[in-house]
């Protein structure tokens, strides 16, 4: 994929026109035990992990149809959890149908990585177009400071030892996708007490294995980071330029939900989209 016509047609990757996308929660599980993750079912808060629902891969298509009426705009069908979209292939199978059904729509997925490498052909397969993955750190003392542990081919591991693996997963599986004309972006998150002056270092070792775009997302201070600081704008902006100097930066991100639909930043069309979901959800809390 042409990193232009995604620029085009991405509000993720710059898109500067009305784009909208729509995020399909179909993956409720992790293998990753990212010490900031706080995953939940509601339809209150507005941050990544957190969806109103979780569908199957077979509703898929009629909730990217039902989306397209109240949002005309769309131009992406993404998969962003509300949990590790490779921890099973319940994303996979989802794309192999918007696929067939919506070939105009870009495939768009985020992932941390740890499946990446392996499970890299089957998504080239599917024609995936764009793909995130978060990369918190390529220090591993760094990394086991973020992430307490991982869960990897049915074996737990945990601190710099899992932080290895994850590490070395990450960087494979981006060379590869790249490799193969998938556009990959890198999401840091910027905890001022674990990574703020390795920010640089991360933007340098993706860069070098073929991401093309670079995005830090300040942390929302929660679960056991929840002693952690608030990143201010400036701090943010100064971690932003120093990362620049390797890779490009992108400086709009929204935090979008695992279950967003509309154009980031202007409409909002989730409720509408997922209502039957919720109905369901509020029959049986109160039946």
């Amino acid at each position: 994929m042409d990193i232009e016509r995604v620029r085009e047609l991405h509000p993720c990757f710059g898109a500067r026109q009305n784009r909208g996308r729509i995020h399909l929660p179909v993956c409720p599980g992790c293998n990753i035990a990212c010490r900031f993750c706080d995953r939940a079912i509601n339809d209150v808060d507005v941050r990544p992990g957190v969806a109103r629902c979780v569908i199957e891969p077979e509703e898929a298509v009629n909730y990217v149809e039902k989306a397209r009426r109240f949002c005309p705009e769309l131009s992406v069908v993404g998969i962003a959890g509300p949990g590790d979209t490779l921890a099973t292939d319940r994303a996979i199978e989802t794309f192999r149908a918007i696929g067939d059904r919506f070939p105009d729509l870009l495939k768009c997925m985020s992932t941390n990585g740890l499946l990446l490498p392996e499970k890299a052909d089957a998504l080239i397969d599917i024609g995936l177009d764009t793909l995130t993955v978060t990369v918190n750190a390529v220090d591993p003392a760094i990394e086991a400071r973020i992430n307490r542990g991982i869960r990897y081919h049915g074996k737990h591991y945990e601190g710099e030892e899992a932080a290895e693996i994850l590490i070395r997963n990450q960087l494979a599986g981006i060379r590869k996708m790249a490799a193969a004309g998938v556009v990959v972006k890198v999401n840091t998150v910027l905890i001022l007490e674990i990574n703020r002056f390795h920010i640089k270092e991360v933007a340098k070792a993706v860069a070098a294995v073929g991401a093309t775009m670079y995005n830090i997302i300040p942390l929302i201070p929660q679960a056991e980071l929840a002693w952690c600081a608030i990143p201010t704008c400036a701090e943010i902006e100064r971690a932003r330029a120093e990362a620049s100097k390797y890779i490009d930066v992108f400086r709009h991100c929204q935090r979008c939900r695992a279950d967003a639909v509309g154009v980031p930043g202007r409409t909002e069309c989730g409720r509408q989209v997922w209502q039957d979901k919720l109905r369901v959800r509020e029959t049986f809390s109160h039946g």
